[in-house]
Order: structure tokens, then sequence, then C-alpha cells
């Protein structure tokens, strides 16, 4: 079967593995490379435009194209994460062309199909990728992030911005201490 023919979100998921038996692992090796303890300035988010499923292979895929340009760049001053995992499996009921076919399978009889692999599914405006580059990087990682968006089915949008540290502990209690009580008055 075409990828394209499992594009589209059509029916409820088929992901209960406890009643499923001999579907394909994931072909997705890391979800998560780079400097993973490095702090970073910078955030760049592969965004989907549409609602689909992404299969595991279009998933992996993404991940090397995109690895292989951060790695050439910026050998490991980077972090990157792949958002999804594919909990979908895919079905396919498969049949016989050649000669003499239709004496040995059944047609539509008993058609639910074996599983062929997995897929994601994403809604519009979910994140797929997210790569954290130091300032001065952020044209190499939308770069790569387009090189990544080139192997999905669908289209997507790369948006960059600014990685909001959260307060330390004493930026926190200094602010609370600046902040004016509120009185209440009891009758």
């Amino acid at each position: 079967m075409h990828a394209k023919n499992y594009r589209h979100v059509k029916n409820r998921a088929y992901t209960r593995k406890k009643y499923i038996r001999g579907f394909p692992p994931p072909k997705i090796v890391k979800f998560s490379m780079g400097d993973t303890k490095g702090t970073f300035e910078l955030e760049a988010k592969l965004i989907a435009l549409q609602r689909a499923q992404i299969r595991h292979s279009a998933l992996e895929a993404a991940r090397v194209a995109t690895n292989r340009i951060l790695i050439d760049k910026l050998i490991n001053d980077y972090y990157m994460v792949v958002n999804l995992y594919p909990h979908i499996i895919l079905r396919e009921n498969k049949m016989i062309f050649g000669a003499h076919a239709d004496r040995l399978q059944q047609g539509m009889r008993r058609s639910f199909g074996t599983p062929v692999g997995t897929a994601a599914k994403v809604e519009v405006d979910q994140t797929i990728i997210t790569v954290k580059v130091k300032a001065g990087q952020e044209v190499t990682a939308k770069e790569s992030l387009k090189r990544g968006s080139a192997k999905l089915p669908i289209p997507c949008k790369i948006v960059i911005s600014k990685i909001v540290a959260p307060p330390t502990i004493a930026e926190a209690d200094q602010t609370e201490s600046e902040s004016p009580e509120v009185e209440t008055e009891s009758t």
C-alpha cells in the first residue's frame, strides 16, 4: 500500500496493543538528540498545518534529515526532540495479484487486515519537532527543520521563539515581598 492511503484520519484510533499480535515496532530510534544538559536561548518548532497521520518511517526520515544538518553545522551545541510517538497501528488487507489469484484469496471475506506499521495522529498547530539552539544559530535551526519538513506528508510552518527561563527561588521570593498586600475589611 502507498503511504498516502494512511495519511487521512478516518476512523477511531487502533491502539489497543493488548489485543493486537505481531505489529512492527516504530522505526524511530531516538526521540531526543544533542546536548540534553545545555542551556539554550532560542527554540525552533516545526508545527503542522493540517490534521493527518504521519507514518513512523516518515517521522524517522524527518528526524534523520534534521539531525544531519544540526550535527554538521553545530556539532553538539543543540538539543532536538521529536514530540510525536506513533501509537496508531495501521492494517492492510493484502491481496494477491497474478494469474489464478482469485482461486487462492477470499476477497472481502475476513478483511480486517494484518498490522503493517504504526503512525502518529497530528492535529492542526501541533508541534512535531523542537530544536533548541544558542543565540545566533537560528538560521541553522530553521534550515534543518525545513529539510525535515520536506520528509513529512503535510505542510508545516517553522516558528522561532526565545526561551523564557523560569524565575529562580530568590527572584520569586523578591517579587512576592515587593507585591502590595490587599487589605480586606470585615464588617
